[in-house]
């Protein structure tokens, strides 16, 4: 499976996903962050999905601005679209799908601290972290990623978990833009910090092509 890990900046007419779904066909599944689209871009997603045959993980803000996860298969339907949990937790149900006959996990951003125990019971190959905007310390990249990798290794899953290139946590005014991978046995396969470029991992492989957006402006 080759798999799209953008970390767009916060937009609101999907420019860069239409860009990077049409620029890379040969795609299984895109992941973006949390928050990246409305409740009214659901429809085009769907069309995006199915004309390029491209699985689409994203979150997006419902109609009151709350997040919501969502995994639209590459059929265009929605397999997958429920509230985020609270920080007290427990973690909210389903969190998990079977896409593309892979059982998938899904822990929207900081339900990745819920994780250990949210998805305990549950047998899956792949966990998807869709952030909303990057770290607001050293220290919260540090805790996030160990907390990705821990899950890795507990569930036996390749981990997967991207946020925005832009913004900050309560407008706190610093960001670190991230994204990461972990393949089932806790090791990383990359770990991207400050570095706001799309990579396409190869899950077979585990080699990471990097992604030039510009050069996909260019081109398209």
């Amino acid at each position: 499976m080759k798999i799209l890990i953008g970390q767009p900046k916060q937009e609101t007419q999907l420019e860069q996903l239409r860009r990077e779904i049409a620029a890379h066909p040969d795609i299984d599944l895109l992941l973006y962050p949390e928050g990246y689209c409305r409740h009214t871009d659901l429809e085009t997603l769907c069309q995006l999905a199915k004309q390029y045959a491209t699985i689409i993980v994203t979150g997006y803000r419902n109609a009151n601005r709350l997040d919501q996860a969502l995994i639209i298969n590459a059929s265009g339907d929605i397999v997958l679209d429920r509230a985020k949990t609270p920080e007290a937790g427990p973690l909210y149900t389903p969190s998990t799908a079977v896409i593309d006959g892979q059982s998938t996990g899904y822990l929207l951003c900081r339900e990745i601290f819920l994780g250990l125990d949210g998805l305990k019971n549950d047998t899956v190959d792949l966990i998807f972290n869709p952030i909303g905007v990057g770290m607001f310390s050293e220290e919260q990249y540090a805790d996030w990623s160990g907390e990705a990798q821990k899950i890795s290794r507990q569930q036996s899953a390749l981990f997967l978990g991207t946020s925005h290139a832009d913004g900050s946590y309560r407008n706190c005014g610093f960001s670190i833009p991230t994204a990461f991978a972990f393949d089932a046995t806790g090791e990383a396969i990359f770990l991207s910090k400050d570095d706001p470029r799309t990579r396409i991992l190869d899950t077979v492989t585990k080699t990471v092509e990097i992604v030039d957006v510009s050069t996909v402006e260019q081109t398209m």
